[in-house]
């Protein structure tokens, strides 16, 4: 059965394969071998799948090639894209870390102004106090003398009412005595009189023309005061505006703030109490008090948003450069664990970095927590925490009291970390927001 199959498929394909011989010659005799149709037809079929498995493997080798030196300069070009943007970045800190003194600078300026200013306000304020008082001595002055005036005129008419009553019984010489007499008295009386008068007359216009002074200078002195309320005003405009935005950008509820700061300082006076009545003992406030508590009340309110900035995690926890890597959200682990939630910033930089507080605070946590490495925890006002992780040195204790700047550890590469960074926190409540708002929040203020 097989035999007469395999005659059948020979017989087809000698048409296209002539049996062929082949002839092997050597000393001892002539040999052949006979290739048949079908040995000749397997022996193309194997030769063509070789040699289209070469040119398939030689094409996949040269496309593996080609893509993979494709691969290269792509990840070359996006590694130099990267450190491009990075060193923007780093650039574009050091700007704004720049700007930021500046604008503290300013803030300061403005603050000493201010201060100035609220000095010269109490200085004025004393200076029309007195020249209230001055003016009201001049008044009673002038009503004492027209008075005394009034009473000399009156004194000399009952006089004069008198001498012409007397005499029905005196002889004529007593009468001529008498008269000659009253005469010489009524014109002592009416010279002195005169001389009075003529004294009132000069001190009265005196008296007027320093009231007319006093008008002037009052009408300069409010003039100047209501300069200084205008640049009062606008001075603390201004510096209250950026903190308000400062606080609204990282999410703070600025109104919040300075009522729970105002509750930690109820009960205590200074130079910013309003003023409760004015130096004539009336109960009603003048224009220029009103607008003077105005003033002190914006002051105030000021101070409180500078202790309450103080207390509040803003600014960057490393002065020197650094490189922004992972940032706040979800990522994919960095040892493979698969994705997850990153609650903080991590900021690379060299080994031993230092690393300061953002805020007053006091510290709850100074050591080792899995995963964290070697961790600092600092619990700030308004319910605010803050946190330090991954670092080599921890220079701070708990229950220690820190304030802005102060240096509380050393960058390092402590716990779950692949390099030397630091991972920094800022949590609300027990939940991590993004810190990166509060260090962009402060970028134009501190």
């Amino acid at each position: 059965m097989l035999t007469r199959l395999a005659f059948r498929i020979n017989t087809q394909l000698e048409r296209y394969f002539p049996e062929q011989r082949l002839f092997l010659k050597s000393d001892h005799g002539t040999r052949f071998v006979r290739l048949r149709p079908a040995t000749q037809a397997i022996a193309l079929v194997v030769g063509t799948l070789g040699l289209a498995w070469t040119i398939v493997a030689t094409a996949i080798i040269m496309m593996e090639t080609i893509g993979a030196g494709s691969a290269r300069e792509q990840t070359q070009r996006q590694r130099v894209l990267f450190e491009e943007r990075l060193a923007f970045i780093s650039t574009d800190r050091d700007t704004r870390a720049e700007e930021a003194v500046r604008a503290q600078e300013r803030f300061n300026i403005a603050l000493a102004q201010v201060s100035e200013m609220q000095e010269k306000l109490l200085a004025s304020e004393d200076s029309r106090r007195e020249l209230e008082t001055g003016i009201e001595v001049i008044q009673n002055t002038l009503r004492r003398t027209i008075q005394e005036r009034d009473e000399a005129r009156a004194e000399a008419e009952r006089m004069t009412l008198a001498l012409n009553q007397q005499g029905g019984g005196a002889t004529e010489m007593g009468r001529i005595r008498d008269t000659a007499a009253t005469l010489d008295y009524l014109t002592g009386a009416l010279g002195q009189t005169a001389r009075a008068r003529d004294a009132d007359a000069v001190e009265t216009a005196a008296v007027r023309e320093e009231l007319a002074s006093l008008a002037l200078e009052k009408a300069a002195l409010e003039a100047r005061n209501d300069a200084i309320f205008a640049k009062l005003e606008e001075a603390v405009t201004v510096s209250m505006e950026p903190l308000d935005k400062m606080f609204r950008a990282a999410g703070l509820d600025p109104d919040d703030l300075i009522s729970s700061v105002r509750k930690g300082y109820s009960g205590q006076g200074g130079p910013l109490s309003p003023i409760t009545a004015s130096t004539s003992g009336s109960t009603v406030l003048s224009t220029d008090e009103l607008r003077a508590n105005a003033i002190l009340k914006e002051l105030e309110e000021m101070n409180l948003y500078r202790m309450a900035a103080f207390r509040v995690p803003l600014g960057m926890p490393v002065k020197s450069s650094v490189r922004w890597t992972s940032g706040f959200g979800g990522r994919n682990d960095p040892l493979g664990r698969g994705y997850r939630k990153h609650e903080g910033q991590d900021l690379a930089g060299d080994y031993g970095t230092p690393i300061y507080a953002t805020a007053d605070g006091v510290v709850i946590h100074a050591g080792w927590e899995n995963g964290y490495g070697r961790l600092i925890k600092i619990q700030h006002a308004f319910g605010i925490e803050t946190r330090y992780a991954h670092l080599s040195q921890i220079r701070v204790e708990v229950g220690q009291r820190v304030s802005r700047g102060d240096r509380i550890g050393d960058m390092g590469n402590s716990g779950r970390s692949t390099g030397t960074h630091l991972h920094y926190e800022v949590r609300i409540g027990g939940s991590a927001v993004n810190p990166v708002k509060f260090i962009k929040a402060a970028s134009d203020v501190f």
